[in-house]
């Protein structure tokens, strides 16, 4: 091969992996049912410019008379209604579903080279967790002087839940699949722990209330609140009871020595 057919070879090659490479996609990402916008990098002159989704085509918008082209029964009707081009060619996506993730690419019409990439990820709400005392452990549990509690979010996907002391990450867990229950088990000590679960865009937390969920114990758990509680009452009647008892020595001795006193002045 000549040199000079290499050299653009190369050039065309290196082209190619400017728009295809990783640094070409753009991600994106936004809770359900929000509006989203897949901006232009820059605008375009083309005179004709066309949206795919999953390389199926959805829109096109005409520069000569400034007009919009949707196609709604494309990618299963699923866009009906919800697409808009602005001037710059730009696609907005009103009440964005997770049906709505994946790959939207922008061609002009004098180039089949895609002109953008995006990579659309639409995240179901997060749901704020729900903290419950675990019946079922506390009922099997060798040890009576504390409560299992359950932290839990429920249809909800690619989130992780997790257990916080103050700041500090106690332990957590992630998922994928929407139909799943998330749990996870804490031994209760005090009111600084809290229920995280976030995704990517967005988070909800949980505080434990020991007052409030200790109520609820059965009479297989004595909660740790309520040992706790129980211990510091023992230890303040002690105090209490010491310092009485001290009061009173103080007070014997004090009338005693003052007798003492009395009686040796009436004998001089």
């Amino acid at each position: 091969m000549p040199k000079y057919s290499m050299f653009f070879f190369c050039l065309n090659v290196w082209s190619l992996s400017g728009v295809f490479g990783v640094d070409s996609v753009k991600s994106v990402s936004v809770t359900e049912g929000e509006s989203v916008s897949l901006n232009l990098t820059e605008i375009q002159r083309d005179d004709e410019i066309a949206w795919k989704f999953e390389n199926i085509m959805i829109a096109k918008i005409y520069r000569k008379d400034n007009t919009s082209r949707f196609y709604e029964d494309s990618a299963d009707g699923r866009f009906r209604d919800r697409l808009k081009l602005d001037q710059t060619g730009s696609l907005i996506i009103t009440n964005t579903r997770t049906t709505d993730s994946g790959e939207y690419k922008v061609t002009g019409k004098s180039s089949k080279i895609p002109l953008n990439i995006f990579s659309l990820t639409v995240y179901v709400p997060v749901p704020v967790p729900v903290i419950t005392r675990d019946s079922s452990q506390n009922s099997s549990s060798s040890s009576s002087s504390s409560c299992s509690f359950l932290c839990s979010v429920l249809n909800v996907g690619h989130v992780t839940l997790s257990w916080y002391k103050g700041n500090s990450l106690l332990s957590s867990i992630s998922v994928s699949d929407l139909s799943r229950s998330l749990s996870l088990h804490l031994e209760c000590l005090d009111d600084s722990y809290s229920c995280v679960v976030n995704n990517p865009i967005r988070n909800q937390t949980q505080h434990l209330n020991n007052t409030e969920l200790c109520q609820t114990c059965s009479d297989h758990c004595i909660c740790c609140c309520g040992f706790i509680e129980a211990v510091i009452r023992l230890a303040l009647s002690v105090l209490v009871g010491v310092a009485a008892v001290a009061v009173l020595v103080y007070d014997i001795r004090s009338r005693t020595l003052q007798h003492e006193q009395t009686s040796l002045s009436n004998s001089k």
